[in-house]
């Protein structure tokens, strides 16, 4: 009989993904992001092409817990975010990629719907953490942004595809911008 039991298939999950990669040179925060983004893919070899800025997981654990909110590219990042415990420390998962004024000022400059929602969200009050999944025009915008002098508290930029998701997670990579990423075109 198979198990059941979602506790049991996840610890075992885990056991699998300790064998499969070995030990890392990383803290045990760091870990266990690697491990949930191998838990998701199914994909051992992505250990070594998650990048963690200094202290990333400490300082985007601490925007969370005073209050931030979260800024997705795309609608289906929005729906993986729990929102009920994001609510719990004041923040809120929010995304403008179908907002009306950002299609009308797309269609008006040619430039993505990403992009211009991005240029919305910046100017929001408050602390921000941006989760880039989708749109590799989104990161650019942010990093771009950020060179121009606007505060981008924390970015998770795993933009995926074959144009620019790669450059702009190296790009990502290179800024002081506090970030998890993950190097090359896989993402999500």
């Amino acid at each position: 009989m198979k198990d059941n039991n979602p506790k049991k298939i996840e610890a075992k999950s885990m056991r699998l993904i300790d064998q499969e990669i070995g030990k890392l040179d990383c803290s045990d925060a760091e870990l266990k992001t690697i491990k949930r983004v191998i838990h998701a893919s199914a994909e051992p070899k992505l250990a070594s092409k998650v990048k963690f800025s200094q202290n990333a997981i400490e300082i985007m654990s601490n925007l969370i817990r005073e209050g931030a909110d979260i800024i997705t590219d795309v609608t289906m990042l929005k729906a993986g975010i729990n929102e009920h415990k994001l609510a719990e420390y004041g923040g809120e998962v929010k995304c403008f990629i179908a907002d009306q004024d950002v299609r009308d000022k797309a269609e008006k400059t040619s430039l993505t719907r990403s992009i211009m929602a991005m240029r919305k969200a910046i100017d929001l009050p408050g602390k921000k953490i941006f989760a880039i999944g989708n749109a590799p025009t989104a990161l650019f915008e942010l990093i771009n942004l950020s060179q121009k002098g606007k505060k981008v508290d924390f970015i998770v930029g795993t933009p995926v595809g074959f144009v620019g998701a790669a450059e702009s997670k190296d790009d990502l990579i290179q800024t002081e911008i506090p970030h998890i990423s993950l190097k090359g075109r896989k993402g999500g």
